[in-house]
């Protein structure tokens, strides 16, 4: 019996002419064209991951186990040394004064930025008139480049010309030198810290609120309680998805802050205000001969500090899934 194909139907018709469908194509088939969609579809992905952060990555870690020097940098027969950077960073005498900061830093920072900025997400959930005007100008801080708000607070805080010191005088107050003295330089940088990432925590915070329903305050209104119990019994416990999201997000963006404190200050005077940021960038690129492998180990340090406050998020909101 003779037999004529449509290629395009996919149907075939025999001598007869009795239409015949053809069988369509096996699962395995599309299965495996699928796959190729989803891939080609995680390939631009996959690539910026392992341009912009898996290949930066191991070059850090190859930097920090061998002794790199400009020739070596260059030519590239480091010889490796294994641990002993990290072993040298250690036992460098910056090395506790630079933890000692990027702790004060990190968490006094975070702390008033989350307060401030959850203190005023509550107030303007309130829709008044004003609300989306001022909001918008609350988020001045956080779109402006980090340079200009550092310059800017380093004018501010100047100990001969800056605002600050002459609205101390007015009030009868002894100026301060805000940037040059060992027992304010740090806290100069927190201030312009904190004021930069209030906005941040603002909105993410603000964003939150807005997904709890506002029959619950309704209800507890109705039970009898006051302001600080709607906030304390309703407000703080269904923002705490938000509120851990948003403290781990401004804990690895702190550990990592350069540009600020390298303006203000430069980590100075001395070591005052000295992290592992700024301290990392001063032994690989502050010098006439860099130490780029000890500069290495000390990024992978604050790498190390970022991964292990992100496991503890995780490990913390399985633990909330579970319960």
């Amino acid at each position: 019996m003779t037999t004529t194909q449509t290629a395009s139907s996919g149907t075939a018709r025999d001598a007869g002419g009795t239409v015949q469908v053809a069988a369509p194509p096996a699962p395995r088939r599309r299965r495996r064209r699928g796959a190729w969609t989803a891939w080609a579809f995680l390939a631009p992905v996959a690539i910026y991951l392992v341009v912009f952060y898996a290949y930066p990555l191991y070059r850090n870690v190859e930097l920090s186990v061998r002794d790199y020097t400009v020739r070596s940098f260059v030519m590239g027969d480091a010889p490796f040394v294994g641990l002993d950077n990290y072993v040298k960073v250690l036992q460098d005498p910056t090395f506790g004064p630079a933890f000692w900061h990027t702790a004060v830093f990190t968490l006094v920072s975070i702390a008033f930025q989350f307060t401030i900025g959850l203190a005023l997400a509550v107030f303007f959930h309130q829709n008044f008139r004003l609300s989306a005007t001022l909001r918008a100008l609350f988020l001045v801080p956080w779109l402006l480049p980090l340079i200009v708000s550092a310059s800017t607070w380093s004018w501010m805080l100047n100990s001969d010309s800056g605002v600050v010191n002459a609205a101390l005088e007015a009030f009868g107050l002894p100026g301060i030198n805000w940037l040059t003295s060992p027992d304010w330089a740090l806290t100069s940088v927190i201030i312009a810290n904190i004021w930069i990432g209030i906005p941040f925590n603002l909105v993410i915070l603000y964003s939150g609120l807005q997904n709890i329903p506002q029959e619950l305050y309704e209800a507890a209104s109705i039970d009898g309680a006051n302001g600080w119990q709607r906030f304390w019994r309703v407000t703080f416990p269904l923002l705490r998805p938000v509120s851990a999201i948003t403290l781990l997000l401004g804990l690895i963006y702190t550990l990592k802050v350069f540009d600020i404190i390298w303006i203000m200050t430069r980590g100075g005077p001395g070591t005052a205000s000295t992290t592992f940021a700024t301290w990392s960038y001063q032994l690989g690129f502050a010098s006439t001969l860099p130490d780029f492998s000890p500069a290495a180990a000390v990024g992978n340090l604050l790498i190390i500090l970022a991964l292990v406050f992100g496991f503890v998020y995780i490990r913390t909101q399985r633990k909330q899934d579970l319960a």
